[in-house]
């Protein structure tokens, strides 16, 4: 089996288009394969809006990826539907206007400006007459994953011993730590992001793609082909050691 898996984007439509453009380079060498996002593709970065677009537009002309819903997809959504709906895996105190989860860039993407200084109200107005109904219905309609062959695309990980028809929305966009400290077989291996860390790393039961764009890191692409992984860069494949 062959894929590609692209990490946590937040927001960062340049970086998005350069791995494409990397992912298009390996395909005229490998041969073409399905394009998987394991989502975040909103917030902190400066162009949510245009990373949706690009996705939406790029799967509506029929280009071969698949989009996966992360927890700040789930959020910006849940904001649009209704500012006051508790979101299950933030804590009490944060909200999606926090300055630390970067909803107020995602609006200003959208024209929305000072997200984080207004009451909630006006922003929620604001909010919802800005962002394209086809936007919203894009981010609701997204999977939480992907199985390819032995492979399984999720944003942030699985619960373990759990079959995946059976996994919870929530820990498929939130989970960290039973997921993260599992060190036995998945069954499948596992393509995730969510914990951001400095290069893709594969940990033999799961590989992070999650490079930390959302914090001044690069944005990454990888490509699976058979049992073996390899990181994309400008001069080629790197393979990843278990």
């Amino acid at each position: 089996m062959r894929a590609y898996a692209i990490g946590d984007i937040h927001g960062h439509l340049d970086l998005l288009l350069r791995v494409h453009d990397l992912i298009a380079a390996d395909m005229a060498l490998y041969g073409a394969a399905p394009v998987v996002h394991v989502g975040d593709l909103v917030d902190r970065g400066p162009n949510s809006a245009g990373v949706v677009e690009h996705l939406r537009q790029g799967q509506a002309r029929g280009e071969d990826w698949v989009v996966l819903k992360g927890n700040h997809d789930r959020m910006f959504a849940r904001f649009l539907r209704d500012p006051h709906e508790p979101e299950p895996g933030l804590r009490e105190a944060l909200s999606w206007l926090h300055p630390r989860l970067g909803g107020a860039e995602t609006l200003a993407s959208y024209g929305v400006r000072a997200a984080g200084d207004r009451p909630l109200a006006p922003v929620h107005a604001d909010a919802r007459a800005a962002v394209p109904p086809e936007h919203l219905s894009f981010l609701e309609a997204r999977p939480t994953w992907h199985r390819i062959g032995d492979v399984l695309f999720v944003h942030a990980g699985i619960r373990p011993g759990v079959a995946i028809e059976d996994q919870t929305e929530t820990d498929l966009v939130w989970i960290r730590a039973p997921f993260l400290d599992h060190r036995d077989s998945f069954g499948p291996l596992v393509v995730h992001g969510h914990t951001a860390i400095d290069l893709p790393t594969h940990y033999g039961n799961r590989v992070n793609i999650d490079s930390s764009a959302a914090y001044g890191g690069p944005l990454s692409a990888i490509a699976i082909d058979g049992a073996e992984v390899f990181r994309l860069t400008p001069k080629g494949r790197v393979r990843l050691e278990p």
